[in-house]
């Protein structure tokens, strides 16, 4: 077995990451123990709540430690198992460490199958960001046929597939992304009824309120920010908000400050509702099991911007703050040495 590659957090960041704040260390690999497997990494996520868990910070899950691997999805081969559930060979997906090789127990890896899709749609719309698309548009914003659905950060990997699940449903979707090939690609290839550029948008305020002329029954927010202060101005009675990320505040030094919406939200007697994947754990084989079939189907499209090699893992990483990803941003691990 050669050695082992890591990429550890070395210092916390303070306002927008750097390469600084990460190291790489070279480690001997851990021999599997009984029940364990050596699992090598195929692909990896990369994703924006990581810049949370970089924080000191109490949160919905522990902030990662320094000077220990980063961790987030990968899906890998096992090279070596000490289990009766996996065989040298077999593709695995989990929440494993930023490193070129994991010994882990078996129980936190599960199997996937490369002849039902490609390894790399476990981490995309088959994994993490098509269930949290999946949980919180259907059991939070509830969309209706012939309602309309807003969704921020609609050409990300969470975004997209939140535009066309509402899409299956019957409802109206707008979209709000920062490029206009991200706005050509929404409404041309995801059929998204209308879709608006908030970086170029002279009055984002006008803009969303002409994308939204019946105004908003569902909005999907992934980015908090001026832009969902826009949108909550063109909220429908009874509207639902899924509120699944803020982006833009991630990296501010100065807090988060903006108009208050609580009058808005009693005057129109809408319901916001923050939540995690991980509240839905147990019903993770449910989602899959549309996810896969709508996919299959042909009704579900997806894109990945995949870097290569794993000493570009850190920068990937920083580019999920500069909006230059179309779809889930993946790393692949082009070989053992990261090469």
């Amino acid at each position: 077995m050669p050695m082992n590659k890591q990429i550890v957090l070395r210092s916390r960041p303070e306002g927008m990451p750097t390469v600084d704040n990460f190291e790489f260390r070279e480690v001997p690999v851990a021999d599997p123990a009984e029940g364990q497997v050596v699992v090598r990494s195929l692909y990896l996520s990369v994703d924006p709540y990581m810049r949370g868990r970089m924080n000191d910070s109490k949160s919905y899950v522990p902030p990662y430690k320094l000077d220990e691997p980063v961790s987030g999805g990968i899906v890998g081969e096992v090279v070596s198992s000490r289990s009766e559930q996996f065989e040298t060979g077999d593709k695995v997906l989990g929440m494993l460490g930023w490193q070129l090789y994991n010994t882990v127990d078996a129980s936190s890896v599960r199997k996937v199958d490369e002849n039902l899709a490609p390894l790399s749609a476990y981490l995309s719309v088959l994994g993490l960001t098509g269930m949290t698309a999946y949980f919180g548009l259907l059991d939070i914003g509830k969309p209706k046929e012939g309602e309309t659905v807003v969704v921020s950060g609609a050409a990300g990997a969470v975004g997209m597939m939140v535009g066309q699940i509402a899409k299956l449903k019957g409802a109206r979707v707008v979209g709000i992304a920062g490029s206009d090939e991200k706005i050509s690609y929404l409404e041309k290839e995801l059929g998204f009824d209308a879709a608006v550029n908030y970086k170029t948008a002279e009055n984002l305020n006008e803009a969303i309120a002409k994308a939204c002329p019946g105004g908003v029954d569902v909005y999907f927010d992934n980015v908090g920010g001026q832009v969902s202060d826009a949108v909550m101005k063109q909220l429908n009675d009874h509207a639902r908000i899924p509120l699944c990320g803020a982006i833009s505040s991630y990296n501010s030094t100065d807090g988060d400050l903006g108009p208050r919406i609580q009058p808005q939200l009693i005057k129109t007697r809408s319901l916001i509702q923050g939540f995690v994947l991980s509240d839905y754990s147990s019903r993770f084989p449910e989602a899959g099991a549309d996810l896969g079939k709508w996919l299959s189907e042909g009704k579900l499209k997806y894109e990945e911007t995949i870097v290569e090699g794993f000493d570009n893992v850190p920068k990937a990483f920083l580019e999920l703050f500069k909006g230059t990803n179309l779809g889930k941003m993946l790393v692949k691990v082009s070989g053992t040495n990261g090469e």
